[in-house]
């Protein structure tokens, strides 16, 4: 089924929502790495590479059903140097959030539209999203359970660095 002109413009916008993501995680990332927290750093980054899977998705999806995708204007992230920890965490929950919430109305445009094609994409990136949050919702529980513990922190640090970082390419 070709795609509207609008639900098309949706896609696009989920592009560069997507490619947002991969550039705020990694500036989340230099900020980690500012405060030799490699293992977060590299843990950030790999959320980044993962945004750009994500994007790729969209992007395959509107290609697939004859339609051009097209990037917006990426804003550079939004994120003061000298971020803590809790605070990296805290704003890339925020960002994932507003993701879900845009996908979320992404849904509510092709089912307006009766755009059923696209709802099988939907429905992986809206369980996406739940893991996504889920998962960053559990780093920023254990930071504020360490607190000012140093050790505490450093663990989780090489915890996070030992993440198993195959191929996201195939959309794990």
């Amino acid at each position: 089924m070709k795609m509207s002109d609008d639900i098309v413009q949706a896609f696009n916008d989920q592009i560069t929502l997507e490619l947002t993501a991969d550039m705020t995680y990694r500036q989340l990332a230099i900020e980690a790495d500012a405060q030799d927290l490699s293992g977060m750093a590299a843990w950030l980054r790999h959320q980044a590479d993962e945004e750009i899977v994500h994007a790729n998705k969209f992007i395959d999806h509107v290609l697939d059903r004859g339609s051009h995708p097209r990037i917006g204007t990426i804003k550079a992230p939004e994120i003061e140097p000298g971020l803590s920890p809790l605070e990296i965490f805290q704003a890339a929950l925020a960002h994932e959030e507003k993701v879900s919430e845009a996908i979320r109305q992404l849904y509510r445009s092709c089912t307006s539209a009766g755009d059923i094609d696209a709802i099988p994409l939907l429905h992986w990136f809206i369980d996406e999203q739940i893991e996504e949050e889920s998962t960053v919702s559990d780093i920023i529980g254990r930071i504020q359970l360490i607190d000012d513990d140093g050790s505490g922190l450093l663990r989780l640090d090489a915890e996070l660095g030992s993440r198993d970082v195959e191929s996201t390419e195939n959309g794990d």
